[in-house]
């Protein structure tokens, strides 16, 4: 077999140019087939143990020394095995250069890395969108800078020349946020046509141009500031952009929507409608001071101090009629003054009468309980209940309101669809309902139906939830709280506690016959909010789940026999019956007695019985009773032997000659047996008669 290995024979042959190359790349090849399997074993540690160190890792030795220097042309095989993973090298005509890896940056933080990662929506939800909701924020601070400020500016000398660049900076701010509003978020804006939602592009940007909203933004945007180089930076010719105000009324109604307790905000923003109409009435009063001139009369404003301060102070006194203000003394002022209380008596009534509602529309559901509250113990008191029932009833109005924030979930609930309010019951009550072993692999919509027929109650402590016997309709379901299964004779032993998330009375809901009874007292324990389920609902829900039904009535059949203990099975043939039990006696045997007692008449049938013979009595040849001391008279008719042997009749009369008894044998060893009752002699001569 012929290998590319040198032999010992071939030492001492003079080595060619060719057989030298053949050695050393051979070499080489082995070398580099250690050095890989070392790296090998060296990485197969590392992951095995990862702290620790490669440069404690075992290295194999190498068989022989290490070879001489590879010539010229093998560098490129050697490179691979004498660089390691961590320097990289870039080929530059010839000459190699080192690439230096930048160090890994740090994890960004996780708010950070979620604007990072941000990517503008190409359509946007303006119901569910929150960040539609931010951006209505900026805009409708950019509209209130103008609102606020533009009357400011226009009366009182805040504008000057030296500040006039910030003024300018910050209107052309709120201008940039306007043209981003329009060219951007509001084509984006998804709408509804024919009950589909749109998304398309073009078809959202075409409904945007269609609306009205998209002329408000139009004219607000008119660039009014050309006038500028006539006038002067005069606020006043910003007016325009207060026409998009229905930017502010949006994000109103979208904060509404997402707070949780919008009344809040809604006397906020009250408040601020007040505030408002008092700004705009100290602006008005500070420009007519200046038109009659200040500190002309005693009316206007003198010019001292805060003159912003000083002329909201004048404007509340008036708006609200205060009085105490220096009578007008020109026609203007009058006249002013006059517009002041009109306008005043109106806004400020405008604006109370919305507070009201405002406060109202937020107590509405406190004033409904304090109601339904005052009615009931209206009830109690005429009705004359006891002063222990009444304080328990209070006490569950009290807690039921803290806890739930309504007395009956229903009533809010029976407002929405179907759908949603399947959704909601999903939501707040599948997690406990889905644990119940006695619902398990049931249809999942059967689930969802049960859960909308499911009623929230709550149980004071001390209340018994069940009875010991009582029939039961209804399956328990613990929301909150505990109940205790109690026994004893005076109730108070614990036996058990049922703590949230259980579910007891299952099994009254399928049991049948008789079998739905209470086993046992359960007694709320403190505070407990039960769900309950009731059999005839789950009875309307499983006529459409035939399947779901059959599984539910098996289950509770297993669950009624769990617990009992299988009944003792008499043994078939345990002891040998060693005297029989005497067969009842017939109760025509009976019959016949009673009548012979009646008849003053005792022993007969012991009589007849000895005096009767059977045949089967004389053939088998047992010894023979002996005769009857009785009377016995035969048929009249002669009997053959036969008739002897088979239907021979056995007759007896008792001794006053009142009654005559006869026994007949029938086939098969039946007997007949008969009483006749004898004509007397007074009902014998009424026959001959």
């Amino acid at each position: 077999m012929q290998t590319g290995l040198l032999t010992v024979e071939d030492e001492d042959r003079p080595a060619s140019a060719a057989s030298y190359g053949s050695v050393n790349v051979q070499e080489r090849v082995t070398t580099l087939v250690k050095l890989f399997k070392a790296r090998t074993v060296r990485k197969k540690e590392k992951l095995m143990d990862p702290d620790e160190s490669e440069e404690d890792s075992p290295q194999t030795s190498p068989a022989k020394a290490p070879p001489p220097p590879p010539p010229e042309e093998d560098k490129d095989i050697s490179a691979p095995v004498e660089e390691e993973e961590e320097e990289e090298y870039w080929d530059f005509y010839g000459y190699p250069i080192k690439i230096l890896k930048l160090p890994k940056m740090p994890p960004l933080p996780s708010w950070l890395q979620t604007i990072v990662d941000y990517r503008f929506p190409s359509s946007i939800d303006p119901y569910t969108d929150l960040v539609y909701v931010v951006w209505l924020f900026f805009v409708m601070m950019a509209w209130n800078w103008n609102v606020w400020l533009i009357p400011v500016r226009w009366a009182f000398p805040y504008q000057t020349a030296d500040n006039i660049y910030w003024w300018l900076l910050m209107d052309y701010t709120c201008d940039l946020i306007y043209i981003t509003d329009i060219l951007v978020f509001q084509p984006r804006l998804e709408f509804v046509r024919g009950g589909d939602i749109v998304c398309d592009k073009k078809d959202m940007r075409d409904n945007y141009m269609t609306t009205e909203r998209f002329k408000m933004d139009c004219v607000s945007m008119f660039p009014m500031e050309i006038f500028y180089y006539f006038t002067g930076v005069n606020s006043l010719l910003r007016f325009p952009r207060l026409l998009k105000y229905m930017a502010f009324f949006e994000f109103n109604d979208r904060l509404e929507a997402v707070m949780k307790k919008a009344y809040i905000y809604r006397v906020i923003l009250t408040t601020s409608y007040l505030l408002y109409s008092l700004h705009i009435n100290a602006c008005l009063f500070y420009w007519g001071s200046d038109y009659e001139g200040l500190g002309s009369t005693k009316w206007v404003y003198n010019g001292k101090g805060n003159s912003y301060i000083r002329c909201y102070y004048f404007a509340v006194k008036t708006l609200i009629t205060i009085g105490g203000l220096p009578d007008p003394t020109t026609v203007f002022e009058i006249t002013f003054q006059l517009v002041n209380y009109f306008v005043g008596v109106f806004a400020f009534s405008i604006m109370i009468g919305q507070m009201r509602d405002v406060v109202g529309a937020a107590t509405a559901g406190q004033n409904y309980y304090r109601a339904c509250m005052d009615n009931t113990i209206k009830y109690m008191t005429s009705y004359h209940i006891p002063t222990e029932v009444q304080n328990r009833v209070k006490t569950w109005y009290d807690y039921t309101w803290k806890i739930q924030g309504m007395l009956d979930e229903q009533e809010l609930l029976i407002q929405l669809p179907d759908k949603m309010r399947m959704d909601m019951a999903v939501d707040v009550n599948y997690s406990i309902v889905s644990k119940v072993a006695l619902f398990q692999g049931c249809d999942r919509q059967m689930i969802f139906d049960m859960l909308m027929r499911l009623k929230s109650v709550v149980y004071l402590p001390g209340d018994f939830v069940c009875k010991k016997g009582e029939i039961g309709r209804e399956m328990y379901i613990i929301k909150q709280g505990e109940v205790q299964v109690v026994g004893g004779p005076d109730l108070k032993t614990v036996f058990v506690t049922i703590r949230a998330g259980s579910v007891f009375g299952e099994i009254s809901l399928l049991a049948g016959g008789g079998g739905n009874r209470r086993t046992a007292n359960v007694m709320a324990h403190g505070f407990a909010n039960l769900f309950i389920l009731d059999k005839r609902d789950l009875s309307d829900i499983l006529v459409h789940y035939p399947e779901s039904q059959k599984l539910l009535r098996k289950k509770a059949k297993k669950m009624l026999t769990k617990d009992k203990k299988p009944e003792e099975k008499a043994e078939v043939k345990e002891t040998a019956e060693v005297i029989p039990d005497r067969p009842e006696t017939p109760k025509l045997f009976k019959a016949a007695l009673v009548i012979t007692e009646q008849a003053g008449i005792k022993g007969t049938f012991a009589k007849l019985k000895e005096g009767y013979k059977p045949a089967e009595t004389e053939s088998s040849g047992l010894p023979i009773p002996p005769p009857s001391p009785m009377v016995h008279r035969r048929s009249p008719i002669p009997p053959t032997d036969a008739q002897v042997e088979d239907d021979e009749d056995a007759v007896s009369e008792t001794t006053d000659s009142m009654m005559l008894i006869r026994m007949t044998r029938r086939h098969k060893g039946e007997e007949l047996l008969s009483v006749e009752q004898k004509p007397g002699d007074e009902e014998e001569e009424m026959e001959k008669k």
